[in-house]
């Protein structure tokens, strides 16, 4: 049995707000917020002068104006852009977010908040470089969030795929509690998720089964599980008892199941 505290839904709207709003954005937070979403997922990568900021990609041109690596960029210069028109009109002039402002926004609210430490990685870069960027970014955005978070009862979840991140993190700030992400089960994982005592592991959601289920709650984490839009999926997960599902589909599935 898990006896660690989880405070957390079941359900997390997945970058803000799914695919209804430009993701990562305060105003998909307002949409996934509309929907009756209590906990949201985003992704904080460091701009060039170290502020923490919200995109998933390491280059902008997907989800903004702008164009090249946003880590080479300041942060005065990434708040210029605008990261709504590329989803449509409505969302046209919305910025980039800071991490202070979507943790303002959830604080404000009483909502939950699930950092992906995104670290900028170029092509091509000696592992040593991916790495060391990769721990700076869990140690910035770890010490800010615990800065801001400092007089709530529930803290935000910080997770990555990049086990360098959550070392960073770890340091910075060990009583924030760490989420390893998995896109498949590499050989480590387990021993790296208890030397990070992360507090859950959370997968794709086709790697989950019976086996592997009970091979990770008899590790004493919790589960999750990105990112499920299709009901039968959802009911399989939940009958193997998930902790916490990543969805897109905010219109789709009830934060209060």
């Amino acid at each position: 049995m898990n006896h660690r505290p989880w405070p957390y839904p079941r359900f997390v709207a997945h970058r803000g707000g799914g695919k209804l709003a430009p993701e990562n954005t305060l105003a998909a937070f307002r949409v996934g917020a509309s929907y009756g979403y209590r906990m949201f997922e985003c992704d904080i990568k460091l701009a060039q002068d170290g502020v923490p900021f919200l995109l998933h990609d390491d280059t902008l041109a997907r989800t903004s104006s702008g164009t090249g690596v946003a880590g080479h960029l300041t942060w005065n210069a990434l708040s210029r852009l605008d990261a709504g028109a590329w989803h449509s009109r409505l969302f046209t002039g919305e910025p980039i977010p800071t991490m202070e402002a979507v943790s303002q926004f959830c604080i404000r609210n009483h909502y939950a908040l699930n950092i992906e430490l995104k670290p900028t990685q170029m092509k091509g870069e000696a592992q040593s470089v991916a790495d060391a960027m990769a721990r700076r970014t869990g140690e910035v955005v770890a010490k800010r969030a615990q800065q801001l978070w400092s007089e709530t009862q529930i803290k935000p979840l910080l997770s990555s795929f990049k086990p360098a991140s959550l070392k960073g993190a770890q340091a910075a700030a060990p009583e924030l509690p760490r989420g390893l992400l998995l896109d498949e089960w590499w050989d480590g994982w387990l021993d790296c998720a208890i030397d990070l005592d992360c507090a859950i592991v959370t997968c794709d959601y086709q790697l989950w089964n019976a086996k592997t289920v009970s091979l990770v709650k008899a590790n004493n984490f919790r589960l999750g599980s990105y990112t499920v839009n299709d009901a039968t999926e959802v009911k399989r997960l939940l009958d193997l008892g998930i902790d916490c599902i990543y969805t897109d589909r905010i219109d789709l599935f009830s934060p209060a199941e």
